[in-house]
């Protein structure tokens, strides 16, 4: 039967699996601005759920594409982790899982599900080395507006690179303020709002192009405001809101923007 067939498959999936989730499930828990990686699973379970009554119409059909993927899946989650490329190794968590619902239910069941398990992959965090590549630019231009914008609500600040100095303290826009977590998690929600939304194709591409936008300007704001508490309140209170608050305040800022931009496109 192919739920006994899939039952197998799924166990013996999470104990070949098990080295990495640990430090997967890590990342999500006690890294701020990976967190919206929690919240994937259970928002795929909740649309493959939505899809039980067309998964009950449907037949399954043992899809050989599927067991090439689940086979190749594996060869690379082999060869990733003995090679501590860890983020290789997540990515494959969600491919092999892809192979073993195309190799047991089919193409048909799978053509159902392709939504839900495509969007898994928003659970891998970000890779240092990309962070690393596109943080910098992002850091600097950050700091640049956050810097006219405490200017202009007259608190004395001097830049210099992407550090911020004030009278009594100073302030680095660091790596982790550099936003590309903050566009990952915002870029997640549009590409669920896209999905979920009966909305013209104009609307679907201005959802999904705003979301790097909105992001940029939700970190903007983080810097800008974590500036402010610097100098009043002193760097030790600011980085402790910085690193402890702010990178879900910058979430939710960003999905309440994303809020009102669906709002204002149902409206026209």
């Amino acid at each position: 039967m192919p739920a006994i067939k899939f039952t197998l498959l799924i166990v013996l999936w999470l104990t070949v699996f098990y080295p990495v989730l640990p430090q997967l499930i890590d990342a999500w828990l006690n890294h701020s601005d990976e967190s919206h990686g929690i919240l994937v699973p259970l928002i795929c379970l909740y649309l493959a759920w939505q899809k039980k009554d067309r998964l009950a119409e449907e037949n399954a059909q043992t899809s050989l594409t599927g067991l090439w993927i689940l086979m190749a899946s594996m060869a690379i989650y082999l060869a990733s982790f003995a090679g501590s490329v860890a983020v290789v190794s997540r990515l494959m968590i969600v491919t092999s899982l892809i192979g073993i619902v195309l190799f047991v239910y089919g193409r048909r069941i799978f053509k159902i599900l392709a939504f839900p398990m495509m969007f898994a992959f928003f659970m891998v965090p970000v890779p240092e080395s990309i962070v690393g590549m596109i943080s910098l630019p992002l850091q600097l231009f950050a700091t640049d507006i956050s810097a006219f914008l405490i200017h202009a609500v007259n608190v004395p600040v001097y830049q210099e690179g992407n550090m911020l100095y004030f009278a009594q303290t100073q302030l680095e826009v660091a790596e982790a303020c550099s936003g590309i977590r903050s566009i990952t998690a915002l870029t997640m929600l549009s590409v669920l709002f896209v999905y979920l939304l009966e909305f013209t194709l104009w609307k679907k591409v201005v959802i999904l192009l705003s979301a790097v936008p909105i992001a940029l300007i939700a970190n903007i704001v983080r810097v800008t405001g974590t500036g402010i508490l610097a100098h009043f309140f002193g760097a030790q209170v600011a980085r402790g809101f910085l690193h402890d608050f702010s990178g879900m305040v910058v979430f939710i800022f960003g999905l309440a923007v994303l809020f009102i931009e669906v709002n204002i496109l149902k409206k026209l």
